[in-house]
């Protein structure tokens, strides 16, 4: 996933929401929003449900560059209840970065389940799980989808968790504390126009940034404050983000900011790789970081209002100059849930040694030559600066004195005025005197970090050059490739070994941080461990296994190359500018650890140099890697100065040379012109000078066989180290235009062979080798060149001791000298045959149609033209079919020149005008070989007897009847599944046994009759084991891509040519710009041979046919085509709601036909199960195209995406693919025969074409072709079950296993389905959707095929489900009595099929259950519509009230039950549920105490059963629902009764709903409640009184006696004292 230049690239992004689970929360209406950066979408809303079901498909289209894209965070969370008025609540949310998916094998996550977490509240654990595929496709990936299988794999969430490889199912959250401490460095900036009006009146002058630092990660933006006015900001603050360990999201972007009123501008970004600062191995550690510098690249530091390179400063593209640098460090600490709360402060502080010991460093360079200086700025004068960090930088910066007197630096290099090389470059006069620059910088000594990383650089870029030679070797079929490979693992082990050496040495602690440490293990575990492999790989190359153990040291390479990548950088990175007259011109950037920069597109230089940088105490050694010989210049100073370094060197000595350069031919260039073609002609530079090849026009493939010699070429320094390590050659390749400039097609560097005055020219390595050098235009490959280069020194006696060259004489090219007899390549004389077959899809040239073509073959020089078409539109065939000429070529085959085929067409007047052209690279396919006298051992006497095949007959009788087409598919589609599994599981297991040697298992191939067997007692073994499960049902073949892939394209000898036309597009779509260029198809074939050979001759041999016998003719021929298509998968949404209404649209030649009124509606999925006959014309009528529309009421109907299947070459195929073969014969039923010729005629036909003795049939069944024996049974059974004889079984025994023949053998196309991607023209290499289909082809001269086979949808079958409810017990009791404080419930029971909630039906309540035992007697009536194949129920409604028609929906069949507690005022509590899988659901228990909460908790190891097979089921289940802790309790039992009948039996016996009638359900016996109102007061009463209250009634009673009492005595007392007193 190399996060290439800044260039937007088109993503699509699409997500299948399938269902959720387990979602925390009481009987929610859930919903799913998929959000991707700044686009939300949203699913529908299900009601009153913990697991909905949405199957729901979206897609999101990007056209950004790919660090933006991977940097995007995907984001699915489940929303409870939204509506138009409330946003709803978060359930819970999972998020993961689209770099990961992108970086999971095919791009994608398939069916898995996404953990819900919320994260605001950290100690919940798990919200719930969304079941969903995730697929990311850049233009031109393939997306390989698993095969769409029946859910019956139950769904084991646990295991299949969206996660990438290696991260634990558990994760935990974690605090990620960033600490940002200061930065420094930054450029000046005075962002505003008012900066300066306020300096003239205010006259103060301040820093004008005021930066702070943004970070985001994961989602989540943190920021620090603003520090104004400062170029070394001081923060000192920590940024927190909260997230789950380890996150999906890989990197972390740091980016300081100026902050401005109007807008903040990016000052410079860096990215945080989270794999590059933590490890997950088992002795590995959390991501840490520094405290450290990090440096950050971006546009130049001189400022400009516009800055034209502001993205560089966001991140895209590589930096061109040092922009800042960043103090931060990195912690990330597991949270422990029960005790999340430690809050932090944002402050912090820095610990003083923690970055290390700030030194003086030291840069010197001296520059050695500068050419190749481009024409445009070779008027003015030029220098060289060079800048590291900030320092060094003279235009922008200001020149500081030391104290010492020294300058600090001298960055630049004096200007001098270039000096003419040739027409288009100069150089600078560099001669004996090289400039020297030098410059001091203080940095944190952090030179460890460098030499660890440079060390495993080394060790890494030592075994890439060796592995690219390896490859080399193989490429150019030289022998013992295997010793060259055990070298370079010898030398990596070695390697490795040196690395461990040098780092145990080092042991001292001071200014390492946690990550230093930790690395330094890590590195060292790691090569340790490349090392201890690679020492045992060694042993193991063989011959046979070289590829597989490259494909292992190619991983060491990426192991090293991701161990040297350091994160925590010290001394940034080197710059040289190029600075003409002043200005900026063009810069390389030197990272600290050596590297190449990319190869740019217009080289403004080419400059050598040297550089050294270190501690300037020990400064002593920087002139000790320079080339020998010279002299130190030094500025004078006064005496007793300390010494400066020198300015300038002089070189004494000086080598003369000569080059000789061998320019052979190139190939697939890049096309410059509009014609497709280019007129190449190649630059060579060395040293100061340059020379040309000679143009030559019109080709792609150009041969110049051209030796050119630069003569007298000085180099300067010691001879022996120039033959070491010459300079650089360097070859540009142009295209000559009759106008103005040439333009730039290529180009490639590369070192001559040196030859000292001394030594022997002669083997082994002189003379040179021609060699391939890759050829690149930018970032890409741009064809390759076949070339030598020798540079030889002429010593004392001149050129006379130089060898000579002796070309061949008879070569009269004037002035221009072939390249010599040793180097050039030997010759002999060849044959190309060439078969002219016809063109295809001719576009219009400049608006014209083509009208009479000719296709012109031109190889090496010589050529043939094909007869000329006379009326392309009548008939685009040839006429004569088969011409030859013969040509010189090298007898190696891998040197020998494209085959170039052009296309002209003959216009009026003879004019001819170019249509397009192709050239062929490899002519290698089409070298014929004699066959060799061994293949042809197997006329031998002996039979072989190759296999037999049994028939299978399904005796299922019940089931007899309902088998069709259908049957068969689903069968063949778990088949297919099945064999993809075990592919990956054998993959897999392949991959841990790589250490092992897989030789053993090759078949040699010189023993084919054990080939046979022993290849089928390895079929028989594959399918085992799920040949048990399955009924034995006659399978087909379903290709999970396009048919002819499998089958080579059908080119068996009929080729195919695309032909181009127009410039080669940029790279910036390389794959789609030769989409757009080609302009028609040249079918036809070549068949090239040596013509000393004495060609056997056959007696029908046909001399005008040359090699290409018994071919068809190529008269036109009218055919009947049948296509039928099965389903599309995955379209690209095209309506706003986020579906489609497809149909399908076919088109071929003239005929179109348009399904427009069969359109399905709303479906992303449809099945058509449609056929179409149509009627055409070879060659007029080849190419069928099957396109599928999305209809609309209004409007005109969009394409959503197209297929094109080339017809002719299937039909012409020796595979046979004009209709497959089916498994077995039969004359009746779904496996019927459909190809009008019968298995005996094919067989005979094919034996005569192939000049086949036989086909002999035997009695007892026994065939004989050739000398091969094939036994099957002989009887067949009619559609009255009456047997009889038949050799068919017999004929298509042979035709299954026709590719074990001699001689002629081919596989034969069986009989098929195949998956093919549906593209659009708008959108190219991206798939909107797939489409199942397949073709037969009968040619209308045979006898008519019989009628199409009925692939019409299965109808969904109705069946109704009667759910009685009995009784319920243990419900928990919810209601407190108000008056009597009982606890009790009023139960009643709700229940309904998934997908069809607002057909929920209710029980009666049952009131006041104070046991929790409720009677119903109630029945739930059910209709359904079921699909037995696919296991889905199907309901059609409206999807809204503006809905035109309704959409159709495939659900699982689920019953879902619930008990509710009924209240009268406020809404009805729910008590709990139970959700019954009718497929498979646990078998009910038979008496409430035997129902357990373990029936739903494993239910994987219940016994299950299915209501489609038992019909009938009583029993009781658990209601469950969660508690406050999200465990699982038991709320209550309900004892139901299932009953499933068909749509028939249902109306023959109805029922009525409830306790209706018909067949009513008796009254349940419940306790008498009817006098309850009546009497509940006085038990309430009673109740109060005796239990509840009893000493408080006492208690009252007594005061109130007390009162009562004392009243009287109050009331009496006057009376009675006034009788006292009177004494009455």
């Amino acid at each position: 996933m190399e996060p290439s230049s800044g260039r937007p690239v088109d993503y699509q992004i699409s997500v299948t929401v399938i269902e959720a689970r387990q979602l925390i929360g009481l009987n929610m209406d859930p919903m799913v929003c998929v959000e991707i950066g700044d686009d939300k979408k949203y699913t529908s809303m299900k009601e009153s449900t913990n697991c909905p079901y949405y199957n729901e498909y979206f897609v999101f289209d990007f056209h950004v560059p790919p660090d933006v894209m991977y940097d995007k965070i995907l984001k699915l969370s489940v929303i409870h209840s939204k509506n138009l008025l409330r946003s709803g609540t978060l359930v819970g949310s999972f998020k993961l970065d689209v770099g990961t998916i992108y970086s999971n094998p095919e791009h994608q996550f398939y069916h898995k389940w996404a953990l819900l977490s919320d994260p605001e509240d950290i100690s919940a654990g798990c919200k719930g799980y969304i079941k969903c595929d995730v697929t990311v496709v850049a233009k031109g990936d393939t997306i390989k989808t698993p095969h769409k299988v029946n859910e019956s794999d139950e769904d084991d969430i646990e295991g299949n968790l969206l996660i990438p490889e290696g991260v634990p199912a558990e994760r935990q959250w974690a605090r990620y504390y960033l600490k940002i401490y200061r930065a420094e460095g930054l450029p000046r900036m005075n962002t505003s126009i008012m900066a300066n009006v306020k300096k003239a009146f205010i006259g103060e002058n301040k820093d004008l940034v005021d930066p702070y630092v943004q970070v985001l990660f994961a989602g989540q933006k943190g920021k620090t404050s603003v520090q104004k006015s400062c170029y070394e900001p001081i923060w000192n603050e920590q940024i927190v983000f909260t997230e789950m360990f380890p996150p999906l999201c890989k990197r972390m972007k740091i980016q300081i900011r100026d902050s401005d009123k109007v807008n903040d501008v990016a000052i410079g970004t860096h990215f945080l790789d989270l794999r590059n600062i933590s490890n997950d191995g088992d002795k590995g550690f959390l991501p840490t970081l520094g405290p450290a510098w990090v440096n950050m690249y971006g546009s130049t530091r001189t400022y400009s209002l516009m800055d034209e390179y502001q993205e560089l400063n966001e991140g895209l593209g590589e930096g061109v100059s040092f922009r800042a640098r960043l103090l931060v460090s990195l912690g990330v600490e597991i949270l422990d849930p029960s005790s999340p709360e430690i809050t932090s402060s944002t402050d912090v502080q820095l610990e003083g040694t923690a970055t290390g010991k700030v030194e003086e460093f030291f840069l010197f360079g001296s520059f050695l030559e500068a050419t190749m200086i481009d024409r445009k700025i070779g008027d003015k004068p030029i220098n060289f600066e060079l800048t590291i960090g900030y320092y060094g930088n003279e235009i922008d910066g200001d020149e500081e004195m030391d104290d010492d007197g020294d300058l600090t630096s001298v960055a630049t290099t004096p200007p001098m005025k270039p000096v003419i090389t040739d027409r288009n470059y100069f150089h600078l006069p560099y001669f004996e005197r090289k400039p020297c620059i030098y410059i001091k910088s203080w940095w944190q000594d952090q030179r460890r970090r460098l030499y660890n990383a440079n060390i495993i650089d080394n060790v890494a870029d030592k075994l890439e050059d060796g592995l690219n030679d390896v490859q080399e070797i193989i490429k150019t079929e030289k022998t013992y490739p295997e010793r060259r490979l055990r070298g370079v693992l010898e030398e990596l082990s070695q390697g490795c070994s040196q690395f461990l050496a040098l780092a145990n040495k080092d042991q001292n602690q001071s200014g390492r941080t946690k990550l230093d440490r930790e690395r330094l293990k890590l590195c060292m575990a790691e090569t340790e461990g490349i090392g201890q492999q690679a020492k045992t790989m060694r042993t193991q190359v063989k011959k046979s296994t070289v590829r597989d153990k490259i494909k292992l040291a190619q991983n060491f390479l990426t192991k090293l190359r991701f161990l040297a990548d350091e994160p925590q950088h010290s001394v940034p990175d080197v710059f040289i500018w190029m600075i003409s007259n002043g200005k900026r011109i063009a810069y390389a950037r030197i990272p600290g650890k050596k590297g190449f920069g990319p190869a740019g597109w217009t080289v403004q230089s080419k400059i050598e140099i040297y550089l050294w940088l270190g501690l300037t105490k020990q400064r002593k050694d920087y002139l000790n890697g320079l080339p020998n010989g010279f002299e130190e210049n030094k500025l004078s100073k006064g005496p007793g100065m300390p010494c400066s370094p020198p300015i300038s060197l002089t070189y004494m000595m000086k080598q003369i040379f000569q080059l000789r350069v061998h320019m052979y031919q190139a190939r697939s260039l890049f096309a410059a012109d509009s014609t497709g073609l280019s007129d190449p002609f190649a630059r060579v530079f060395f040293s100061t000078q340059s020379q040309v090849t000679e143009v030559l026009a019109e080709t792609l493939c150009p041969t110049w066989d051209q030796l050119m010699v630069f003569e007298n070429v000085e180099l300067f320094g010691e001879a022996t180290e120039l033959r070491d390590d010459p300079p650089i050659i360097v070859i540009e390749i142009y295209d000559q235009d009759t106008v103005g400039k040439a333009e730039f097609m290529g180009r490639t560097f590369a070192k001559p062979v040196v030859k000292m005055a001394d030594e022997h020219y002669g083997p082994p390595r002189f003379p040179p080798q021609l060699e391939y050098y890759q050829i690149y235009r930018g970032n890409c490959t741009a064809g390759e060149m076949l070339a030598a280069f020798e540079l030889l020194q002429i010593g004392p006696n001149g050129k006379a001791d130089l060898p000579p060259i002796d070309g061949p004489t008879d070569l009269e090219r004037g002035p221009i000298l072939p390249v010599p007899l040793g180097i050039r390549p030997v010759l002999s004389k060849y044959r190309i045959e060439v078969l002219f077959w016809g063109l295809r899809d001719l576009k219009r040239v400049n608006l014209a149609q083509v009208d009479r073509p000719r296709v012109d073959i031109e190889c090496a020089g010589k050529g043939v033209q094909s007869s000329l078409i006379a009326n392309y539109k009548k008939n685009p065939n040839f006429g004569t079919l088969v011409k030859w000429f013969e040509v010189d070529l090298p007898e190696n085959e891998l040197l020998h020149p494209p085959l170039n085929i052009r296309v002209v067409d003959c216009r009026a007047f003879g004019r001819y005008t170019l249509v397009g052209s192709n050239a062929v690279s490899s002519l290698r396919k089409f070298i014929y070989r004699a066959a060799d006298k061994q293949a042809n051992n197997w006329t031998t006497t002996e039979e072989i007897v190759v296999c037999s095949d049994a028939v299978v007959k399904v005796e299922d009788d019940d089931k007899g009847s309902m088998l069709d087409w259908w049957s068969k598919y689903f069968v063949s589609i778990e088949t297919l599944t099945e064999i993809l599994k075990s592919q990956e599981a054998a993959l897999s297991d392949s991959e841990d046994k790589d250490d092992m040697d897989i030789t053993d298992g090759d078949i040699k191939p010189d023993e084919p009759p054990v080939k046979a067997k022993r290849g089928k007692g390895k079929k028989k073994k594959t399918i085992d084991p799920f040949e048990k499960k399955k009924q034995k049902l006659d399978e087909l073949k379903v290709y999970p891509k396009e048919l002819e892939s499998e089958y080579d394209n059908f080119e068996d000898w009929l080729h195919s040519f695309n032909l181009f036309r127009g410039k080669g597009g940029d790279d910036e779509d390389q794959s789609g710009s030769d989409e757009d260029r080609i302009v028609g198809k040249f079918k036809g074939s070549m068949c090239m041979y040596k013509v000393s050979d004495d060609m056997p001759r056959d007696m029908s041999f046909d001399s005008n046919m040359g090699m290409f016998q018994n071919i068809p003719h190529n008269d036109p021929i009218n055919i009947l085509v049948r296509i039928y298509v099965i389903r599309a998968t995955d379209l690209h949404p095209a309506d706003i709601n986020g579906k489609a209404d497809p149909y399908i649209a076919i088109k071929l030649g003239k005929t179109e036909i348009k399904d427009k009124e069969n359109y399905i509606s709303k479906q992303l999925n449809p099945l058509f199960g449609k056929s179409f006959d149509v009627e055409a014309t070879f060659p007029m009528d080849s190419t069928l195209t099957v396109s599928i529309y999305d209809w609309d009421l209004v409007g005109t109907d969009d394409l959503i995406g197209e297929t094109k299947l080339d017809l002719e070459n299937r039909f012409y195929s020796k595979h046979r693919a004009t209709c497959g073969l089916t498994n077995s014969y039969a004359i009746h039923g779904y496996n019927v025969w459909r190809d009008p010729m019968k298995p005996t005629q094919i067989l005979a036909k094919l034996c005569k074409d192939g000049k086949l003795d036989g086909p002999h049939y035997g009695p007892t069944g026994r065939v004989k072709v050739e000398n091969r024996v094939f036994m099957a049974p002989t009887e067949i059974e009619d559609e009255n079950g009456l047997k009889r004889q038949t050799d068919e079984h017999l004929a298509l025994t042979v035709l299954k296993h026709w590719e074990e023949i001699p001689k002629v053998g081919c596989k034969l196309v069986p009989e098929h389905v195949e998956t093919r991607p549906l593209l659009h023209p708008d959108k190219p290499g991206i798939e909107q959707g797939r489409i199942e289909m397949w073709v037969d082809i009968f040619p209308k001269d045979m006898t008519a095929p019989g009628p199409a086979l009925d692939i019409s949808p299965r109808r969904p079958k109705k069946f109704e489900l009667r759910v009685i409810v009995w009784n319920t017990d243990e419900v928990v009791l919810e209601d407190d009595d108000i008056f009597t404080g009982e606890k009790s419930s009023d139960i009643f029971v709700r229940g309904w099929l998934k997908g069809q909630q607002e057909d929920k039906q209710d029980t009666d309540v049952h009131y006041h259950s104070i046991t929790g035992e409720g009677n119903f007697n109630w029945r739930f009536v059910y209709p359904i519509d079921y699909l037995m194949a696919e296991e889905k129920i199907v309901i059609s409604k409206k999807e809204s009230m503006f809905a035109w028609d309704e959409t159709e929906y495939k659900i699982p069949a689920r019953l879902n039950l619930q008990v509710w507690d009924a209240d009268h005022f406020s809404a009805d509590d729910f008590l709990g549920a139970i959700e019954l899988d009718l497929n498979r659901f646990p078998r009910g228990a038979k008496t409430a105490k035997q129902c357990t909460l373990e029936m739903v908790t494993n239910q994987g190891e219940m016994p299950s059963i299915s209501i489609f097979k038992q019909k009938r089921i009583k029993g009781w289940w658990p209601f469950v629902a969660r508690n406050e802790d999200d465990e699982f309790e038991l709320t209550g039992k309900v004892e139901a009764e299932l009953h499933l009948l068909t749509g028939e039996e249902a109306e023959r016996s109805p029922v009525g709903e409830g306790r209706n009638e018909p067949d009513p359900m008796e009254k349940p016996n419940r306790p008498d409640i009817a006098l309850l109102w009546f009497l509940i007061p006085f038990k309430a009463a009673k109740h109060l009184i005796c239990d509840q209250y009893r000493w408080l009634t006492i208690k009252i009673v007594s005061v109130l006696l007390l009162l009562a009492i004392l009243g009287l005595f109050l009331y009496n007392m006057p009376g009675y004292m006034v009788k006292k007193m009177l004494g009455a």
